[in-house]
């Protein structure tokens, strides 16, 4: 039988094959503006939105939803998508892609038993929000715990390459006179002793900072609790990175001659979190720079941390110079969505293709670590204890519904 169907199958058309694909099961996607004007990303570029559209599927687009990464309603009008001028309009397809959590006026949009594919930012996600998600019985998908076969968070890594690249960029400028910095070349010259790199966290983002950073010269020293991660950083980028756990003398000593120190520490469905103590900030030298690249995780310096959303995104204390701005992607906010728009086109596929959510939630793995709410009902313990509701394992859901 399988040499019968592949022998009718080569008789066929490629033209047809493509409508026949066409027969499948299809979503409607929505996009929504993100009402923050600090938000500038979005999940889907315009050469995403053709790829889906070309496989038969609808997508919705707000009005002015792509204009933070430079793309116009026209844009996505030529790529296939059908541009609405309401919210309410765009909440009304079965599946939404935001990048931050719903507020609470969004999550009444949205049409009952929809699926949401979002960040978990607790500072922007409201118990109210939460609790209405619940009462009209939303699938919620958290991009943070998405993962892999092999349970890598394939969207968090990416956007956490795509930040620990920005770090440097962004520490470059501050470090500059232009922005009232030292004046001081990130990186070095002959003749000059090199600026000093200190970053906290050996994963994916510490990992691309200390390689951009050593690529500029720079004096780079990584610092971690897993001595498994710190081997490997050290195996890919060379015996010229100094590596330590976190030794406090050698952290000390570390931080009184940095120039500038990176948070990169991952704090994700972990309940156990390193901070970096006030005092070693104080320690610093004045005039050095602090970038904390987990602001929407909570910081990872005890001067970071319980920062207000009001709270300057630049500011100095110590006489050090700290730059605490969540999100940092948004910095490169156009790279960063076509990241994102290569890592959820095959997503979208496969989840048509095997005939909707749920289908897709039963057979994949990693699409189902990701899911923290099933129909209203809560099966993830890290979101949920978050807002003080009891959760239960997905696959009492699955089987029931």
């Amino acid at each position: 039988m399988e040499g019968a169907g592949g022998i009718q199958g080569a008789y066929i058309p490629q033209e047809l094959l493509k409508e026949l694909g066409k027969t499948n099961h299809r979503l409607l996607i929505g996009i929504p503006r993100e009402r923050d004007e600090a938000e500038r990303r979005l999940i889907l570029t315009p050469e995403a939105v053709d790829m889906l559209v070309d496989r038969g599927y609808r997508v919705l687009v707000e009005e002015g939803a792509g204009l933070g990464i430079n793309y116009s309603d026209t844009h996505y009008a030529e790529a296939g998508a059908e541009i609405v001028s309401t919210a309410e309009e765009v909440y009304q397809a079965d599946v939404i892609l935001k990048v931050l959590p719903p507020t609470l006026k969004e999550v009444l949009c949205m049409k009952t038993r929809a699926t949401l594919f979002a960040s978990l930012q607790f500072s922007a996600f409201s118990q109210e929000a939460f609790e209405a998600m619940l009462a009209k019985r939303i699938t919620a998908i958290a991009y943070e715990l998405l993962a892999d076969e092999e349970g890598h968070g394939w969207v968090l890594n990416a956007i956490s390459e795509i930040e620990g690249a920005a770090s440097i960029m962004i520490a470059a400028e501050l470090l500059s006179n232009a922005h009232g910095g030292k004046g001081i070349l990130l990186g070095g010259v002959p003749g000059v002793s090199p600026t000093e790199v200190v970053i906290i966290g050996a994963g994916h983002a510490g990992t691309v900072a200390a390689r951009a950073a050593m690529a500029l010269g720079a004096s780079v020293k990584v610092f971690d609790e897993d001595v498994n991660k710190l081997r490997m950083i050290q195996q890919l980028l060379g015996q010229g990175l100094f590596t330590s756990t976190f030794h406090p003398n050698v952290l000390h000593n570390a931080f009184r001659t940095a120039d500038v120190v990176i948070g990169a520490m991952r704090y994700i469905n972990r309940f156990r979190r390193y901070v970096i103590a006030e005092d070693m900030v104080r320690s610093m030298k004045k005039g050095s720079l602090v970038i904390d690249l987990r602001m929407n995780q909570g910081g990872c310096f005890e001067t970071t941390c319980c920062l207000s959303p009001a709270a300057p995104m630049v500011f100095e204390q110590y006489g050090v110079l700290h730059y605490c701005r969540p999100n940092i992607s948004n910095y490169v906010a156009r790279t960063a969505s076509m990241a994102l728009s290569n890592l959820f086109v095959p997503l979208l596929f496969r989840i048509g293709d095997v005939g909707g959510i749920q289908s897709a939630i039963r057979c994949d793995t990693g699409l189902k670590k990701g899911v923290y709410l099933y129909a209203g009902k809560p099966v993830c313990e890290y979101v949920s204890g978050h807002f003080n509701i009891r959760s239960n394992d997905i696959d009492i859901y699955l089987t029931a519904f």
